[in-house]
C-alpha cells in the first residue's frame, strides 16, 4: 500500500520560490556535468521505503500549509562530509501543486496516508488566473472555489 512523506520546506515562502530554487540547483548540476536530480537529504531513512516507492510523494509544507508535492523516485544512502550515513530522497523534478492543507510545525518528516493527502490542482477552476496566489489558496482552502 502506498504511503507519502510530508516535510517542512524551511526557508521557502512560496511554491514559486521552491520552483526557482530547483531551477537554480538544476543549472548548477548541469554546469558541473552532473546528472540533474531533485534531491533532498535527510538524517534518517524511512522504514516504510517499500510503501514510499510504490507511488509515494514528498508533500512540501510551506508556511504551515501543504502546497505541493514531488513524486519519490528512489531512496539512496549517502555519506556526508562528516562520515555520517544519510538518506537522499530522489524526486521527480516536476513540482505538482496541491489543494492547501494546514499543518502544525514538526521536525523531520512524517508519513502521510494516501487518504489524507490533499488532491492535486491541475488547473485553476473557473477563472481567477490573475488572483494573487495567497488569495486563490485561501479561496480553495475554505471551499469557496
Amino acid at each position: 500500500m502506498t504511503v507519502h512523506l510530508i516535510k517542512l520546506c524551511v526557508g521557502i515562502d512560496t511554491v514559486e520560490e521552491l520552483e526557482a530554487h530547483r531551477r537554480q540547483r538544476s543549472a548548477e548540476q548541469t554546469a558541473r556535468n552532473e546528472p540533474v536530480q531533485s534531491v533532498h537529504v535527510t538524517r534518517m531513512s524511512p522504514k516504510r521505503a517499500v510503501e514510499l516507492l510504490d507511488g509515494g510523494s514528498l508533500y512540501w509544507v510551506i508556511k504551515r500549509v501543504i502546497r505541493c508535492r514531488q513524486q519519490i523516485i528512489s531512496l539512496d544512502e549517502v555519506v556526508g562530509e562528516d562520515g555520517i550515513k544519510r538518506c537522499a530522497i530522489v524526486m521527480d523534478p516536476e513540482i505538482i501543486r496541491t489543494a492547501p492543507a494546514a499543518r502544525r510545525p514538526f521536525q523531520g518528516w512524517r508519513y502521510l496516508k494516501i487518504e489524507d493527502a490533499p488532491m492535486d490542482i491541475t488547473a485553476p477552476a473557473g477563472g481567477g488566473e490573475n488572483l494573487p496566489p495567497e488569495l486563490r489558496s485561501k479561496l480553495i482552502e475554505i471551499g469557496a472555489w
